[in-house]
């Protein structure tokens, strides 16, 4: 894979259950950060040009799938995680190791967390709660609804990163 190509975003229903609309919004989010990274091949998606950041466009993409992997499988269902990024050395390791993982590995990564929390929340009742707490978020367990509204915010704040760095790579704006 030379190059990252991205799915057509669903369209958002502008009527609908609860959720309906969560799952929908989860998905664009998703497919948008896909988009940032559509076309460009791995030299640009780990480009730094901020000079201030670490971020890069494939940077975000590994963390987004390990976020995805911790909400869902981790805390939700509390499943002992394979996880797909890991490093005991560097907690950051999804935004500063861009070398361990070939580009085709880190979008079928970013595939399959998605498409596992998706069956996750499929599952479950949106008031379910998670079986296992969040240290950092006060130790309280939270339920399936929080944790796809958590997504939708962790994705938005993200896709402003990349909005910025899509842009200083190749001028590309919109989406």
């Amino acid at each position: 894979m030379d190059f990252i190509t991205a799915p057509s975003r669903p369209v958002l229903p502008r009527h609908g259950d609860e959720r309906t609309q969560l799952t929908a919004w989860l998905d664009y989010y998703r497919a948008t950060l896909l988009l940032k990274c559509d076309g460009l091949r791995l030299e640009q998606l780990t480009m730094r040009p901020i000079a201030s950041s670490a971020l890069t466009l494939l940077g975000l993409l590994r963390h987004m799938a390990a976020v995805e992997q911790y909400w869902f499988e981790d805390i939700l269902e509390g499943r002992d995680v394979q996880w797909y990024i890991e490093d005991d050395d560097d907690p950051d390791a999804d935004f500063n190791d861009l070398s361990g993982l070939s580009l085709e590995e880190v979008a079928n990564i970013f595939d399959g967390a998605c498409a596992t929390s998706r069956d996750i929340v499929a599952r479950r009742s949106l008031d379910a709660l998670a079986t296992r707490d969040n240290a950092a978020w006060g130790g309280e367990k939270v339920d399936t609804r929080w944790v796809m509204i958590h997504m939708i915010e962790e994705y938005a704040r993200h896709l402003g990163h990349a909005d910025f760095l899509r842009e200083l790579i190749d001028g590309a704006t919109g989406y």
